[in-house]
Formats: C-alpha cells, structure tokens, sequence
C-alpha cells in the first residue's frame, strides 16, 4: 500500500469520527484519540503534518457548514433561556399561561412570547409548529415533547432544551413540571416518554 493510500485511508477513519463530533471540544478530542490509536501504527510510513494540515482542513469546513445559526439568532436563544431560567421555582398550576404560575405549555409559549414568537399554548399543537429536528441534532432553545400520564402516546408535556450532548443525544431542559419550573436532564421517567423536538428559531 503506498503512502497516498495510507493517507486516504487514515482520513477517511478520522473523517467518519469527525463527522459524528458536533462541538470543536469534542471535534479536538475525537482528533487527539485518532492520532493516538487509530495512527499510531502507520506513524513510521506517513508523514503526520500531511495528516494533521488535511484534519484542520476538514474541520474547519465541518464547523461552517454546521454552524448555521446567525449571531443575531445566537444571542436570541442565549436571552430567551436567560429568561425562561427567571421563572425556576414558579408553581405549576394546570392551564396556568405565567408568569406567576405556569403548565408545560403555558411555559413554554409565554417565554418565546417575550421575544416575539406566537406558538400555541397547547403542547400538542406545539408539535406541529417550527421545523422538526433530530435528537441528535439538537440545539439550545428548541423544544421537546413527551407523553404524560394522561395523554397516552400523545404529545402530554413540553420543556425547552438548554443543553445538549449530541453525540449520546442526551439533553438538558427547562419545563414547567408538576413540582414547578426546574431544569430535568433526559433521563429516568424521561427516557421512555421522549416523542420529539421541533425547531422555532431557524435562522
């Protein structure tokens, strides 16, 4: 095999780990453990600026094509949790729309409200407005949907995400639950109860 093909091949390796990377902290991490293992048996035969000039390339397009969230819409998102995070401890009251009390919903709407986005008060309804989104591909500020006790294998509840792991499609979200306003990781009565996300802000 000659040294071109060894190259081709060794991107290729680093390209497919790359790929499933979504923050340049994990783009880096995943870049360090290639060189280390995936490397570190053709070290002798390639020369690894080569290899390190063609991974800096290669995420340098990655990180543009996937950042396509403008500045404007970055700091938007950055208000609206900073807003929806004011509310952490506010009652859950059924039917309640804030800001002294809230339901899911009524949360949820109310906070995109104060930036100008009308989405229903209903979580169902939620459900089918913005853009829908892969678990795997979410993002601070789109919201996520889940069954409830009451609703079947209906859309029964909804939270804001405000953090995301997409490379485990773990998450982090605010949402008016039955104890009050509070942030829940995706885990527990969580994990079987997940419908879907969908995406309001999209620029």
């Amino acid at each position: 095999m000659n040294c071109k093909t060894l190259i081709a091949a060794a991107f290729f390796i680093v390209s497919g780990v790359i790929a499933s990377a979504q923050t340049p902290v994990k783009v880096l991490s995943a870049h360090n453990k290639i060189h280390h293992e995936q490397l570190s048996n053709v070290k002798s035969r390639l020369d690894k600026n080569v290899i390190t000039n063609m991974l800096k390339d290669d995420v340098a397009k990655r990180e543009t094509s996937e950042s396509d969230l403008s500045e404007e819409s970055a700091r938007l998102i950055s208000d609206l949790l900073g807003e929806a995070n004011r509310y952490i401890g506010r009652p859950y009251v059924h039917g309640a729309k804030g800001p002294r009390a809230f339901d899911c919903s009524g949360f949820t709407s109310y906070v995109y409200r104060q930036f100008g986005y009308k989405i229903s008060p209903s979580s169902r309804t939620q459900y089918t407005e913005g853009t829908k989104v892969d678990r795997k591909d979410l993002r601070k500020g789109d919201l996520v949907f889940f069954t409830s006790r009451r609703s079947g294998k209906n859309v029964g509840h909804v939270g804001i995400v405000v953090s995301a792991d997409n490379s485990t499609g773990n998450f982090k979200f605010i949402h008016a639950s039955i104890k009050g306003v509070k942030v829940s990781d995706f885990e527990g009565y969580y994990l079987g109860r997940y419908v879907g996300a969908r995406r309001i802000i999209n620029d």
